[in-house]
Order: C-alpha cells, then sequence, then structure tokens
C-alpha cells in the first residue's frame, strides 16, 4: 500500500492558517475555520463563434493547466447581433475540488501570479459578498506547463476560488494566510 503525500498547500492550510483564523476571528471549535470548497477556472471564449476550432485547443490547453478534463460550456440563448445560436461552444471550464485543486491553489500563487507581466499584486476587492473570490488571467502562457510555442491564439481565464468563509473579511485573510499576494 503506497501512502500518498498531502499537498504543500492543504498542510499549509492545517498547521498555520486554522490555528491563526482561530486566534483572528475567536473560533471555538476548527471546525468553525473557512476552508476553500473548490476552485472553478472559467475560459469564455467569444470568438468561438466565428472559429469553432479555438474551443478545442481551449479545452487541451485548460486540460494540461489543471490536470482535469473542462466542461465545453454552450450558448444558452441565440443572439443575433452577435451571430451566436443556442447550443454553440462558447467557452470551457474545470471545477476542481480535494487535492487537485490544493495542487493547482499552490501552483497559481508560487509560480504562475509571479510571472504574470507587471505584477503588483491580486485585488483585495474582487470578492463577491459571500466570501468566494474572482481573479481574472489575461494570458493562459502564465502557466509554466503551456509551451508559449504551441500556443495559437492567447486566452484569458477567470479563476474563482469558493469558501466556505461567512464574509469577505475572512475570506481574505485565509487567503492572505495561504500565500495570495494581495495588492496593498
Amino acid at each position: 500500500m503506497t501512502e500518498t503525500v498531502a499537498p504543500r498547500m492543504r498542510e499549509k492550510y492545517t498547521k498555520e492558517a486554522v490555528p491563526a483564523l482561530m486566534k483572528r476571528f475567536g473560533y471555538k471549535n476548527p471546525m468553525q475555520v473557512p476552508k476553500i470548497t473548490k476552485i472553478v477556472v472559467n475560459m469564455g471564449l467569444g470568438e468561438a463563434v466565428a472559429n469553432p476550432k479555438l474551443v478545442d485547443s481551449a479545452v487541451v490547453e485548460l486540460a494540461t493547466i489543471t490536470g482535469q478534463k473542462p466542461v465545453v460550456t454552450r450558448a444558452k440563448k441565440s443572439i443575433a447581433s452577435f451571430k451566436l445560436r443556442e447550443g454553440m461552444p462558447i467557452g470551457a471550464k474545470v471545477t476542481l475540488r480535494k487535492e487537485r485543486m490544493w495542487e493547482f491553489l499552490d501552483r497559481l500563487i508560487t509560480l504562475s501570479l509571479p510571472r504574470v507581466r507587471d505584477f503588483r499584486g491580486v485585488s483585495p476587492r474582487a470578492f463577491d459578498g459571500a466570501g468566494n473570490y474572482t481573479l481574472g488571467l489575461r494570458e493562459q502562457i502564465v502557466f509554466p506547463e503551456i509551451s508559449f510555442d504551441g500556443v495559437d491564439k492567447v486566452k484569458g481565464m477567470n479563476v474563482t476560488i469558493n469558501s466556505t468563509a461567512e464574509n469577505d473579511e475572512e475570506a481574505r485573510e485565509l487567503l492572505k494566510l495561504l500565500g495570495m499576494p494581495f495588492r496593498n
């Protein structure tokens, strides 16, 4: 029987973030401490209406970045002015949970965000009021898994980090303790 190694970020959460959050917010029980439940990586491709092959490359790139097969998202309604028909593929998304989520968060914070051009930190105001944080990346080439030569078109993506935090302050503190580089 092989023993699995816990992801580095999850260990940081249990050993550093949980005690710090318990002290900061006065939680009596470690189960009250907010935790990250899932990470959704979404790549919307408006140009896919004109060029459907863009969706295929986006699926391959998202699978390479996250280590999980993405779901192709389709248009819910027809919009004539955009030449969009109901059911046309317009993007791809991946929902990461458990081990893959922690691994992705670790790679995002330690490897990818520092590679963003003119990076000065992420916005501390991108919380939704329910403890979830959304971060936009302009290009997929900040991830080291993507080869710059193999990219036909630079595509952006949204990364949404869902947590069980009651409010934005708790979620911000959780992400800060995990190493998220917030702007001052």
